[in-house]
């Protein structure tokens, strides 16, 4: 993604050599906050302002307009841009200056990719020992371990029927994606002597997801690491 990103943004044919002065710039990507500053300073020396606007809410809030964007930027800037992110998401947040819209969504996937992977043991774990799939999900959405993977993408085939998991783990957010965004948390907690030892193994666990063929399924396709919940990937 990160290279991708610098060369739209920076390549001889990129934006940045030929935008005129005086625009603003939202990248919504997902890249580490460091190369965020980074672009930030070259758009600044072209007299351009570059905003991270990273997005959370996957394809269905997508469609259905209720995305959340983590806006990095000063205060009269993000005024400025708000009433455009308002027309594609419902929550536009301010998070600070440049980069920390970054800093959120890295976090916000880490705790995703996490509880995704929570879920998915719990659920094979619970069907291993004899409880019916739409029952173990019944429970946990009705007790403290609810989550956003437990309630609207389970990785249980069946039992969420508008969830990838459903649809032979086609769309949604690849494994491979998902595999790059614990990596991106896991760059930057070092660069603060931070440990994120729960994000380390998610990111093995994706890591080894993808190893097994699944890096272009959805990463709720993580299931599949546990034998006891393993139907036919589509």
């Amino acid at each position: 993604m990160l290279t991708h990103v610098r060369s739209v943004l920076t390549g001889p044919d990129g934006i940045l050599a030929n935008v005129p002065p005086g625009m603003t710039l939202i990248d919504s990507s997902t890249i580490d906050p460091a190369s965020v500053k980074e672009f930030a300073s070259l758009a600044s020396t072209q007299g351009n302002v570059f905003v991270d606007a990273p997005v959370s809410g996957g394809t269905g809030g997508a469609a259905a307009g209720t995305l959340t964007f983590m806006v990095g930027a000063g205060a009269a800037t993000f005024a400025r841009v708000k009433p455009v992110l308002d027309a594609m998401g419902k929550n536009i947040v301010h998070c600070g200056e440049v980069g920390t819209g970054q800093v959120a969504k890295i976090c916000n996937n880490l705790v995703l990719g996490v509880t995704m992977a929570g879920v998915a043991e719990f659920m094979s774990l619970g069907v291993a020992l004899g409880i019916d799939p739409n029952t173990m999900s019944g429970i946990l959405n009705t007790s403290t371990g609810r989550c956003w993977s437990s309630d609207t993408y389970n990785p249980y085939p069946g039992v969420i029927q508008t969830a990838p998991s459903s649809k032979g783990y086609a769309g949604g957010f690849g494994t491979d994606p998902m595999l790059k965004d614990p990596g991106l948390a896991s760059d930057a907690a070092r660069l603060v002597r931070q440990p994120v030892y729960m994000g380390a193994l998610a990111q093995q666990l994706y890591q080894t997801s993808s190893a097994n063929g699944h890096g272009r399924l959805d990463f709720s396709a993580v299931i599949h690491l546990y034998p006891q919940a393993q139907p036919a990937v589509g």
